[in-house]
């Protein structure tokens, strides 16, 4: 029988894991938000998309100065701007991210496979996944700023 997981909580731990160990951050997690519709006031989102025993989508949604503060921090340089650099950053947190969550996964027996990450970069746009999946979002503050983790998926069976 398989383990059960509290994708929330293994989705907190792998983010504050990564900030820590990567860009030397500490994270605060908000309440993990489970099936509601979420205000996110992102100028950029990086996607990864899951396949395998459970598919779906993981996404980082940032606001254009976190996503600057994350980046300058990762790069031990000053960013003012969303260029090139900033999609990689970003897009290369999800991929980590993505990556603690599947080894979470492979404790219960269950094997994702990640894509590439996507960025997608605007004032104004909307994300959906697939019909009828669990969608989880946890907020996150670092310093003066927040942003957010979704996790849109459906289990394989």
């Amino acid at each position: 029988m398989k383990e059960s997981l509290d994708v929330g909580s293994e989705i907190v731990a792998g983010c504050k894991d990564v900030f820590s160990t990567m860009l030397m951050v500490e994270l605060e997690a908000e309440e993990v938000v489970i099936q509601k519709k979420v205000a996110i006031k992102s100028n950029i989102t990086s996607m990864i998309g899951l396949g395998g025993g459970l598919k779906g989508l993981l996404a980082v949604h940032c606001p254009a100065l976190v996503a600057t503060e994350i980046t300058g921090t990762f790069l031990g340089m000053d960013v003012e701007e969303i260029d090139d650099d900033v999609k990689d950053a970003i897009g290369e947190i999800a991929n980590m991210i993505a990556g603690n969550l599947k080894i979470s996964f492979a404790k219960t027996d269950t094997k994702i496979e990640l894509a590439i990450p996507t960025s997608i970069v605007g004032d104004s746009f909307y994300v959906s996944g697939i019909a009828d999946s669990t969608r989880i979002v946890v907020p996150f503050r670092m310093g003066e700023g927040k942003f957010w983790v979704e996790l849109m998926y459906i289990m394989n069976t």
